[in-house]
């Protein structure tokens, strides 16, 4: 990689600094060149890049590595793990600093003592986290939206958190069970929503989080709270948030159906009315009409009208991981295999190894009950084993159908004996969008718009079906180094995954190396940089079971000016704050 080393003039300190990293390659995420200099920081801020004099505590030889700032990850689910754990993995194993929650609209606030368990089911189905984990994990100590920030405020963890305002729980807040069951809101429905929209804004939410997508439903079955919600509530609560300061409208909407149009229509036009910005969800179906293409051009007609639209996009497959040990597999759904679900794994693979057991169940088939995304858990064309390292991007040979066909076997049992390698450990990989025509050459285009920004890690949920939130080390090496063509350059990748969310977010103290903003940085050893493959981790309360997953090449991880990991291993500090509100540039 090309360096160009730019003699910088010393910044001259008052004070000592607390941590000086020297020589490396500052990637500073502006999308800049990269150049050789050194980063000092003191009490959290980079007071000083370039040629750095003065001495620090702490010094940290970063010649020939890579220094960033941290990555900036806009959509996540932490809301539960950032009240029970003080280290938001695998995120921060990623380079994340910086994580915002309450995406989709759903959450733990506000929320009265008797929708607990209406909660706590809204997100075991639309987020795949177990009722016991979070009757464990949650304290309840907050009624409010703002008791629940200053839940989260005490709390010491790794890496800073920021939270919107969640629709399904502020619904049933308002509504109870007419909320639940979806009635339209009264106009003093709507006039409570907007003053506690206000009120969450006041109190540090950074805007207002929504869902219009049918596969989001309840453990019980049901469409969530918001799901069908009109324009004027829409409306109601955006004049809220636009009367206490402004905010950020996300959304999700309905992209697998032909229902998308109208809804990104009524939330496009609610911005523009009120003036407030937005970020949604873009999808890319594998096959048949490239609504995406639709969606963008709905977009460009927005933004070209005054508007402040960015659709953020997952820039791998997005999809599930089935394995025995996970949520999903090809036969949970049958009541063959569910009769072997209870054993521990191997006495499970020893039974499903045995010759009748084996023909029972491929002969079976699946119930009608089930959680909406075990539809994918047959998807065979876009189906693949996953390695280690993993490769979200397979070739279509590779795929269980194809495997399939070459032995001359049916996908069920090719899917059935990949189930059981590595002694019932193995992983499989449902490729369910942005994988259109076999590859990702498609998000190759999107990724580099302007009204495109990276997102949609979804840490802290889906426990057993993904481990997206490593995404940033797949763009750092799949975009950057490995993939033959379509690659991005590291500035352009650091970019996108620093100042343009902290933009879009409207955190505007973070995601540069510039003097006066704040301490976030990765030293970044790019050539050892590798992903590693999902683990099954038992580490939630009462030892609830979560995907993890790791990486070789962060050197350090830095928050606030604290090294929080240091060659992936973490350290004992914990700077991470709950980030209140939208933040100004420093002056």
């Amino acid at each position: 990689m090309p360096v160009l080393i730019r003699p910088l003039t010393p910044y001259v300190y008052l004070m000592a600094c607390d941590l000086i990293i020297r020589n490396g390659t500052i990637v500073d995420g502006t999308g800049g060149e990269p150049f050789v200099g050194d980063v000092a920081i003191s009490a959290g801020i980079i007071v000083g890049i370039g040629s750095v004099e003065d001495e620090a505590s702490r010094e940290i030889d970063a010649t020939g590595l890579l220094v960033t700032p941290g990555f900036i990850d806009l959509h996540t689910h932490y809301d539960g793990q950032a009240i029970w754990s003080d280290r938001l993995t695998p995120s921060s194993a990623h380079g994340v600093t910086t994580a915002v929650m309450g995406n989709c609209g759903v959450g733990f606030a506000p929320c009265r003592a008797e929708d607990h368990e209406t909660l706590v089911d809204v997100m075991a189905g639309v987020e795949d986290i177990p009722g016991v984990v979070m009757a464990d994990g949650l304290p309840w100590t907050w009624e409010t939206f703002p008791e629940f920030l200053d839940a989260l405020d005490v709390r010491a963890r790794d890496i800073d958190v920021a939270a919107f305002l969640p629709h399904s729980p502020l619904r049933v807040y308002v509504m109870g069970q007419r909320g639940v069951d979806r009635e339209p809101a009264t106009a003093g429905d709507l006039e409570l929503m907007s003053t506690l929209a206000a009120e969450a804004m006041t109190a540090g939410a950074l805007g207002f989080a929504s869902s219009q997508m049918m596969v989001h439903r309840s453990e019980s079955g049901v469409p969530i709270p918001s799901y069908g919600a009109a324009y004027a509530e829409y409306e109601a609560i955006a004049r809220g948030i636009k009367a206490a300061g402004g905010g950020l409208l996300q959304f999700v909407p309905d992209l697998v159906t032909d229902a998308y149009e109208p809804v990104l229509k009524t939330v496009f036009d609610v911005a523009a009315d009120v003036g407030l910005p937005v970020t949604f969800t873009l999808v890319i179906g594998n096959a048949g009409d490239p609504q995406f293409i639709d969606a963008l051009e709905i977009v460009d007609k927005a933004n070209a009208a005054g508007g402040q639209i960015s659709a953020q996009i997952f820039p791998r497959p997005i999809g599930l991981v089935l394995s025995l040990e996970l949520s999903g597999n090809p036969f949970i759904l049958y009541p063959s295999y569910q009769e072997l679900a209870a054993l521990p794994l191997a006495e499970r693979v020893a039974e499903m190894r045995k010759p009748a057991v084996r023909e029972r169940i491929l002969n079976d088939a699946p119930t009608a009950e089930g959680h909406p995304l075990m539809l994918a858990a047959q998807a065979f064309d876009w189906m693949f084993p996953m390695g280690d390292p993993p490769n979200y991007e397979p070739e279509p040979g590779d795929s269980i159908a194809q495997r399939a066909r070459a032995r001359g076997v049916s996908p069920l049992e090719e899917a059935y004996d990949r189930l059981l390698d590595d002694d019932g450990r193995a992983m499989l990989l449902v490729a369910m969008a942005n994988f259109r025509g076999g590859s990702l050459d498609t998000v190759a285009e999107l990724i580099r718009r302007r009204d495109v920004v990276l997102g949609l890690g979804d840490g802290g949920a889906h426990y057993g079906m993904i481990c997206d939130a490593s995404f940033p080390t797949y763009v750092m090496t799949h975009w950057v180094r490995d993939r033959p063509a379509g690659r991005m350059s590291v500035a352009e990748a650091v970019r996108e995954l620093t100042s343009v969310p902290a933009g879009v977010v409207g955190l505007g103290d973070r995601g540069r190396i510039a003097l006066g903003f704040k301490a976030d940085l990765n030293v970044i050893d790019h050539d050892a940089l590798r992903l590693r493959r999902p683990v099954v981790a038992h580490d939630l309360p009462s030892g609830g079971r979560r995907l993890d997953q790791t990486a070789d090449g962060y050197v350090l991880t830095v928050v606030s000016g604290e090294v929080i990991a240091e060659c992936g291993v973490p350290t004992a500090a914990r700077p991470g704050k709950l980030v209140r509100g939208r933040q100004p540039a420093p002056v």
